[in-house]
């Protein structure tokens, strides 16, 4: 039986987890910046290299492309080299790829810029889900999860009003050069604060931290097996996790049915029309159809960021603590933000102030951030020793969605007229029915929540 830890120890491992969720939420900080950009820059590009939509929305999908490309690479790296080494390394590749979008010469060097930027942001979300589940207890994963794309939102909304006044002053290519800089800084920010586990320390398991809040002393792995158990069997939690080859673990995701498809299904599209409104079109409509300038229109994007700020948390909590479901909560997010795309459709050039787009969009971010439970729901239908492939498996879904309707919509953009915009809002709108009926198609873990 192991002796429980110190409290000295403990009060450590809850601070000093802080500071490593800190430094991977200013990651993904940047992850959802790079995201967005393109919508606030897709008029300077057009001017300096003289491109039309399609080639913009071909530059904008080339992020998701390689992002879903390295979804089940960046799992496998984060269990063989460790999250830590897995965002420094990738964080310097981004670094590049901002360069190289600052100082390219031609269209097709911003393209490479991009796919550089893509393959190494891809490396920054699952590695940070490995290390909330290895600081975190159970009951904090949605909700920290909440949080943390709410500051990656924060990003997306530094991408909107503040890329568009600094790419007015600076110009677009000096702003890329100098968030390559600050890349590099956070890549070596991220090797010298974070850690993989609190074990890397010399500080005890968050599993040694439950056990003792129980008023036991050994500590118990999601699977109920406690780690003195584990030495028994001569195999502890972290062999115990990597007992299943990937080839089987994909399998059994991608073999499971309903518990996979119909979020994967979901997924596809909700995350694909958000990048299509916010990542691409929501800012040349306004520019081309309302006439409004740059800033005009970068601060009512802003909106957008701030909803998802508010309901990415919220769903979160509303998940752990208050309704205890995450189908529930998915299934509320995804009808409400539905019916905000119809408002998008119905209205598109029926009103025209600034005051109604920004309501509009506050919405549209505010539900649409109710995607972030998807997560602990796919990681809760699966077991343990393959969470990380499953959620990997999934999160190859909202990227290839967001590349491939960004692609199709940048095709239907004939023109810059009112009729080709409200074609790709109705397109996004059929889209969003499919995904709610992947959503009332879902299912979820019944477990009893709500302890602690």
């Amino acid at each position: 039986m192991s002796t429980p830890p110190e409290k000295s120890e403990v009060e450590k491992v809850l601070s000093r987890r802080w500071a490593v969720f800190g430094v991977l939420a200013i990651a993904y900080f940047f992850v959802y910046f790079h995201r967005v950009s393109t919508a606030v820059v897709s008029a300077d590009l057009e001017a300096t290299f003289g491109v039309d939509a399609a080639a913009i929305a071909l530059l904008s999908s080339a992020y998701f492309y390689a992002y879903t490309i390295m979804q089940l690479p960046s799992g496998l790296l984060t269990d063989s080299l460790g999250p830590r080494k897995t965002v420094s390394i990738f964080t310097l590749v981004a670094a590049a790829g901002a360069i190289l979008t600052g100082i390219a010469s031609s269209f097709e060097l911003v393209v490479a810029g991009r796919l550089l930027i893509g393959v190494g942001v891809a490396m920054v979300y699952i590695p940070a889900m490995k290390i909330l589940s290895t600081w975190y207890r159970k009951n904090e994963f949605a909700s920290l999860t909440g949080i943390l794309i709410a500051v990656g939102n924060v990003g997306g909304l530094s991408a909107a009003g503040p890329l568009a006044l600094i790419s007015e002053a600076l110009g677009w290519q000096e702003v890329f050069v100098m968030l390559g800089a600050i890349t590099i800084l956070l890549a070596a920010v991220v090797w010298t604060i974070t850690r993989d586990r609190p074990s890397d320390m010399g500080l005890p398991s968050i599993q040694e931290i439950e056990a003792m809040e129980r008023g036991g002393s050994e500590p118990v792995s999601e699977s109920g097996t406690t780690e003195e158990e584990a030495k028994e069997k001569e195999m502890t939690v972290e062999e115990t996790m990597e007992k299943i080859p990937m080839a089987e673990a994909l399998k059994m995701t991608f073999g499971s049915g309903r518990k996979f498809w119909p979020l994967a299904v979901w997924f596809f599209f909700m995350y694909g029309s958000v990048m299509v409104y916010q990542g691409l079109w929501a800012g040349p409509f306004f520019s081309d159809v309302l006439g409004w300038d740059k800033p005009t229109y970068g601060l009512v994007l802003t909106f957008i960021g701030m909803g998802m700020i508010l309901g990415c948390p919220i769903a979160g909590y509303l998940s752990d603590r208050v309704l205890k479901s995450r189908r529930k909560v998915l299934i509320m997010g995804t009808v409400a933000y539905t019916i905000t795309w119809a408002v998008i459709w119905v209205t598109a050039g029926e009103i025209t102030g600034t005051e109604a787009y920004m309501a509009i969009n506050f919405f549209f971010g505010f539900f649409g951030g109710f995607l972030v439970v998807s997560f602990a729901q796919i990681k809760e239908l699966f077991p343990i020793s393959i969470a990380g492939t499953s959620t990997a498996a999934l999160n190859i879904f909202p990227f290839a969605g967001g590349a491939i309707l960004q692609h199709l919509s940048g095709l239907m953009l004939t023109d810059r007229s009112l009729e080709s915009y409200r074609e790709i809002w109705l397109f996004m709108l059929l889209c969003m029915i499919v995904a709610t009926a992947a959503a009332f198609l879902s299912l979820e873990k019944k477990t009893a929540r709500g302890r602690g």
